[in-house]
């Protein structure tokens, strides 16, 4: 049985790629064997439903799911490099731009999928990650107890409306990539100002869990949150919460998939591992992903219930190399300016 550990686009870097010549046939007609180990930050439901497709479709090979937040995972990452091996063999991450580090440091396998031209998000040139599902951070109201002209239609009015001081909550980018991901967005289309601004806000730094369950009782007027976290509390709870997708634009995040290279991967299994993405991008692995009110990477997939096709959401810019290249100082910052509140 596999088994969970826990241990605690839009696109200026991407280009489309199309489908290449391949040495095997789909997913569905080759086996994996052997042993592949997989760190996620992908939520925990997903990765329960992920295991169980895995095991039927593919009986002879043994998936592990390391499960942990963005962070996390990084940071088990840099201490295994130094044993000069990780204990994975596959990475799912929140967003592209730590593919950057590894890429550069050797770390990554190339493999260009069979499924990469059925992709309606461009994946790495060089094939050392693809898009595997693609969120989008908005925000969120609570019509029941907050009128829709009274909360925030933009993210800038979101960290800039007076009205809304002290009612806020969002993730924190120190932990979540997601959220990281946003505070790059906002942070190039507004500045480190934004950052101040929500300090004057006096935003509330928590999980997104907390924060809809504070917006449901009213506590709040509204959060940054991701899409599909609110449509997963609609659906499982018969939820009110309603969407935003703020005039500004919603910061679109493809998370990505990567094969880590034969010499650092744990098992050695670069086969089963080539394979086994190729699943993920397939349409089985995609149902499968997309189940968990995600939104898809392919182009023959709609957006998920109660969504809008994700072509068709208003975006945010985000230079990925830009956010590689800044994401510590983008990290401090936040942290000196929002979490310690200075």
């Amino acid at each position: 049985m596999k088994r969970y550990v826990y241990f605690a686009l839009f696109l200026a870097l991407t280009v489309a790629v199309a489908i290449t010549s391949h040495d095997a046939g789909a997913p569905s007609s080759r086996q994996p064997a052997g042993k592949i180990t997989i760190y996620t930050s992908m939520y925990e439901d997903v990765i329960r439903s992920l295991n169980q497709a895995l095991k039927k479709q593919f009986p002879n090979c043994k998936v592990e799911f390391f499960y942990g937040g963005t962070s996390q995972i990084q940071a088990r990452v840099a201490t295994e490099q130094g044993t000069g091996r990780l204990g994975c063999d596959i990475l799912l991450l929140a967003e592209p731009s730590y593919s950057l580090e590894l890429k550069k440091k050797g770390l990554l396998h190339h493999h260009i999928s069979a499924e990469a031209g059925n992709l309606a998000f461009g994946c790495d040139k060089d094939g050392y990650w693809h898009p595997v599902r693609v969120s989008a951070m908005v925000l969120a109201y609570n019509p029941k107890k907050n009128a829709k002209n009274s909360v925030p239609n933009s993210f800038f009015d979101f960290a800039n409306n007076p009205g809304l001081r002290g009612a806020l909550s969002m993730g924190n980018p120190l932990i979540s990539g997601t959220a990281m991901a946003a505070a790059a967005a906002l942070k190039d289309k507004y500045g480190y100002g934004y950052f101040e601004a929500l300090r004057k806000q006096d935003i509330t730094i928590e999980s997104s869990s907390t924060a809809l369950t504070k917006l449901e009782a009213g506590e709040y007027k509204a959060i940054m949150v991701l899409e599909e976290s609110v449509l997963k509390k609609r659906k499982e709870e018969s939820s009110g919460l309603e969407v935003i997708y703020p005039t500004d634009g919603a910061v679109i995040i493809p998370s990505v998939i990567m094969i880590i290279a034969d010499k650092w991967s744990a098992n050695k299994n670069i086969r089963s591992a080539e394979i086994i993405t190729d699943w993920f991008l397939s349409p089985q692995g995609q149902d499968t992903i997309a189940a968990g009110r995600i939104h898809s990477v392919r182009k023959d997939f709609g957006a998920p219930n109660g969504s809008v096709p994700a072509g068709r959401i208003q975006t945010m810019p985000l230079n990925w190399e830009d956010t590689f290249r800044q994401w510590e100082d983008i990290q401090v910052k936040f942290e000196e300016l929002v979490i310690y509140k200075k």
